[in-house]
């Protein structure tokens, strides 16, 4: 089974050593390396090649003529890898030495999967640790609360929990899932996890594999939260919304998110006409339980929610056009 790395990298330069060491000293040893380099103005450029002379059976090496972005940029990345596997990279994170090696095991032993993403550690600008929750905790919330949820409806109902850095798919899913739609704030990960889960091949893997960097540069952030009960409350509030939620303010999150989730996939509906059915089932889904959390919140408080809705109507907020 060949293992392919596709790694985007955009002045990189700070980080991009530690990224790349940690995949070459993986437990199992990956055959490919596919970099595309999206117009680095710094010294990303003098880093890959370096690797690229010690390793050149490994590393491919390509520049853009243009800035793609993160989204086509990993586009053209994976289109590029001729592996059975297809790993995702970030450029400024860490991968756990067994990342490799248990991603492949757990393919072996459930064929039916063919999109793997993990949870992972919080790190520094400085590659220190810090204990935090993540927004990939949420499914051992909910299961540990005893919640039944599938990863399809939680993905494109309530928010994304499957992150690109820890992402390894196979290459039969490739076709399923390219070209990736280009919407503002939307990205490539929570477009595999939707396509792979909405066809029950998509799995998350509670371990910690990979440690996530969190720095003033970095595209894509807001995953983490302080570890304490209330942060804990309020993102099973957010991620459970066929339940009621804790408390007043839980509610008002979760309509806000509800109203976002269903411009997106009106977004998504229109742009996808492959995938329309599925948008297209989920705005239903989304305004049933806009209105289902509306009316719970409403009974458990009265006053409070004739406050906002007033509030709402004068500051122009939680306006749901459907």
């Amino acid at each position: 089974m060949k293992v392919s790395v596709a790694l985007c990298t955009y002045n990189g330069e700070k980080f991009i050593n530690e990224q790349i060491n940690s995949i070459l000293k993986q437990s199992k040893k990956v055959d490919e390396i596919i970099i595309c380099d999206d117009c680095s103005t710094d010294q990303t450029m003098s880093i890959l090649k370096e690797y690229k002379l010690k390793h050149p059976n490994i590393f491919k090496i390509f520049k853009n003529e243009t800035n793609l972005r993160s989204v086509k940029n990993f586009e053209k990345a994976i289109q590029l890898c001729s592996g059975d596997l297809i790993f995702l990279s970030d450029q400024d994170d860490i991968w756990s030495p067994n990342k490799v090696h248990d991603y492949i095991l757990f393919f072996k032993n459930n064929p039916e999967i063919n999109v793997i993403a993990s949870n992972g550690y919080c790190i520094d600008e400085n590659s220190k640790s810090h204990e935090k929750y993540a927004i990939w905790d949420v499914p051992h919330f909910l299961e540990n609360k005893g919640i039944e949820f599938n990863f399809h409806r939680l993905i494109s109902l309530s928010g994304n929990i499957a992150t690109g850095a820890s992402m390894a798919f196979k290459k039969e899913i490739i076709p399923d899932i390219i070209p990736f739609p280009t919407i503002q704030n939307f990205h490539h990960d929570e477009w595999i996890a939707i396509v792979s889960s909405s066809k029950n091949q998509f799995a998350f893997l509670h371990n910690k594999y990979f440690y996530y960097r969190i720095h003033s540069n970095q595209q894509v952030g807001g995953v983490f939260y302080k570890k304490n009960k209330s942060q804990k409350r309020m993102l099973i509030d957010l991620f459970d919304i066929n339940n009621p939620a804790s408390n007043f303010t839980g509610y008002k999150r979760r309509i806000k998110k509800i109203i976002s989730n269903f411009e997106r996939n009106n977004l998504l509906e229109q742009s996808n006409p492959k995938y329309s059915f599925l948008f297209e089932k989920n705005k239903k889904e989304l305004i049933n339980l806009y209105h289902y959390n509306k009316t719970l919140m409403r009974k458990k408080f009265p006053l409070r929610f004739f406050l906002l809705k007033i509030s709402d109507k004068l500051l122009n907020k939680r306006k749901f056009n459907y």
